[in-house]
């Protein structure tokens, strides 16, 4: 293996153990109890939470999966990665409802409006998303330094080798740790990003190369077929529904000092990452005209990325380029680690197995619950094939579970039982239609997802209007807390409420608005609707770039 890499390729990955090492072991002084490892003391700046938005939610797997798809379908397979794009906007409006509701984890918040019951099968559902998710990013990481290293790297030695490293600074520093290599690393994964595209310009003959040796269908943004306008809108809806749900978002986002930093953090964090999703499509189509130039094919569309990097990367590069791949996951596991530690500790063991216990008793199961759910998903992780079959199943059933989250914010006549049978109609639905058609669950189809979801919201409201309401007074200090705007005090490091005009929520209150209220909409909803304007410019310039770079020289 030594002989693989040029002694500048092992210095620069060295390098980077090191400082990410140390980075955990400084971290490690800041944490004095539970609220300090799981959710950093909710003190961070906006931009400590762009970077945990950004690396949180890019993983190695996404360049492997994207660069693959682009070289089997064409440039419109950008969008099984930019099928957030269009919601990318609302992050703005929901960033602040992970703030407002004070809670460590997203079961807290599921006991809180739905009670005990729902909050366990959450749980379950959540720690499954951890181990499954955790086991394709490492896999789509293995996969990429293997085929850079011309196979002489196995991906499972690769998967092993990042778990012990990750495991052990996030185990010592929790989320301090977790967000300052975050915001290291974030420029890591952009370099991931556009490292390859020069030297792979120089091989074709620029941008001209990509226009002359590509029929028109494999540059279009929009294919019938493979990736039509019905699949880009199914994505989408699969990402709005589930981002409510992920049981990282709310441990992520909800560490802003103020909802502001929150708003910034949530929306741009995941705006750099659709920026550099261009970069990865990019991989994709001059893999295609690489391979085109010598009559060569790819077995595996998913080697395309690792094509790339074996062919066109330069000792001392190719060293930067495996840190990256290192540091794109190495980020998001680190910080499931932490979160998925925090859901065993306070919503499992503390009001089951063990209540009233100190809290360092807390922090250390929540260490251990960590480390055996990283276990899991290594051996998931040694198992699966096909990233983004991968990938993509997880996205779902995060959505079949969002469905309950919308009801419990938007409409308060959801009850646990139509929580409960909205997750258990639309994910039977899908399971039972994606082994019927293809004969394997680790399938994701449009139609189906979007059979699916219909089933799951009908399921929501019939079984909340047909049982009994959960109890008024139980659910006032949730609608309280959602209406009540609040930041950490500097200094004392106490939460203060805020009272200004302009911070009411949309997703809260549009719904249950008079049609006499709608003439101080602005005033009411004012920094919802800025942010949401800015958005959707940023929105309309990313398109264009994508669009309008292939016209380049």
């Amino acid at each position: 293996m030594l002989d693989i890499l040029h002694w500048l390729d092992w210095t620069i990955i060295v390098l980077y153990f090191v400082l990410v090492m140390l980075v955990g072991f400084l971290a490690a002084r800041r944490i004095k109890n539970t609220g300090d490892f799981f959710l950093g003391g909710r003190s961070f700046s906006k931009w400590l939470v762009m970077g945990q938005a950004f690396g949180v939610g890019t993983h190695a797997e996404m360049p492997v999966s994207l660069a693959g798809a682009v070289y089997r379908s064409g440039y419109s397979a950008i969008w099984y990665q930019w099928k957030n794009l269009f919601i990318t906007p609302f992050y703005w409006i929901l960033a602040p409802i992970f703030r407002r509701q004070r809670r460590t984890t997203t079961g807290e918040v599921y006991e809180d409006r739905y009670g005990r019951s729902m909050a366990i099968v959450y749980t379950i559902f959540a720690l499954c998303y951890f181990l499954f998710n955790m086991g394709a990013m490492l896999k789509g990481a293995g996969k990429l330094v293997s085929a850079g290293t011309g196979g002489a790297i196995s991906p499972n030695a690769v998967v092993l080798a990042m778990t012990a490293a990750f495991l052990t600074y996030a185990a010592i520093g929790g989320k301090f740790a977790t967000a300052w290599t975050d915001f290291f690393q974030g420029f890591l994964i952009i370099g991931l990003s556009f490292l390859l595209i020069p030297a792979g310009l120089v091989r074709i003959g620029g941008f001209a190369g990509i226009r002359d040796s590509l029929n028109s269908q494999m540059l279009s943004l929009v294919t019938p077929g493979d990736v039509g306008v019905f699949t880009i809108l199914m994505l989408t809806i699969n990402g709005l529904i589930g981002i409510v749900a992920m049981p990282h978002i709310l441990p992520s986002i909800g560490t802003g000092k103020d909802e502001h930093a929150c708003r910034v953090g949530m929306a741009y964090g995941n705006f750099v990452k659709r920026f550099c999703t261009i970069g990865w499509a990019l991989v994709g189509l001059i893999v295609v005209v690489m391979l085109a130039q010598r009559g060569e094919k790819l077995a595996d569309p998913e080697d395309a990325f690792g094509y790339a990097t074996r062919h066109l990367l330069f000792p001392g590069s190719l060293g930067l380029m495996i840190a990256c791949v290192l540091a794109a996951n190495m980020s998001t596991c680190s910080a499931f680690f932490v979160d998925s530690g925090a859901l065993f500790a306070n919503n499992v063991y503390r009001p089951y197995v063990a209540p009233g216990r100190s809290d360092h008793h807390y922090l250390t199961v929540g260490r251990f619950a960590g480390i055996l759910t990283t276990a899991l998903g290594v051996l998931f992780g040694l198992y699966v094939d096909v990233v983004l079959e991968a990938f993509l199943f997880t996205e779902t059933i995060a959505a079949f579970m969002g469905i309950s989250m919308i009801g419990a914010v938007s409409w308060q006549r959801a009850n646990r039982v139509g929580a409960f049978a909205s997750l258990v109609v639309s994910s039977g639905i899908f399971f039972w239609i994606t082994h019927r058609q293809f004969g394997e669950f680790l399938r994701w189809d449009p139609t189906n997802f979007g059979i699916s979801l219909t089933a799951g919201f009908a399921a929501l409201i019939a079984g909340s209007l047909l049982t009994t309401p959960e109890d008024r007074e139980r659910l006032k200090p949730f609608y309280e807390r959602l209406n009540t705007p609040a930041y950490r005090d500097p200094v004392s490091g106490e939460e203060v409420t805020l009272h200004e005009t302009g911070h009411d929520l949309l997703v809260v209150h549009v719904g249950r608005l008079p049609f006499w209220r709608w003439r101080d909409f602005w005033t009411r909803f004012r920094v919802d609707l800025q942010g949401l304007a800015v958005s959707f410019g940023v929105v309309a310039a990313l398109i264009l770039l994508a669009k309008a770079i292939l016209y380049l020289p």
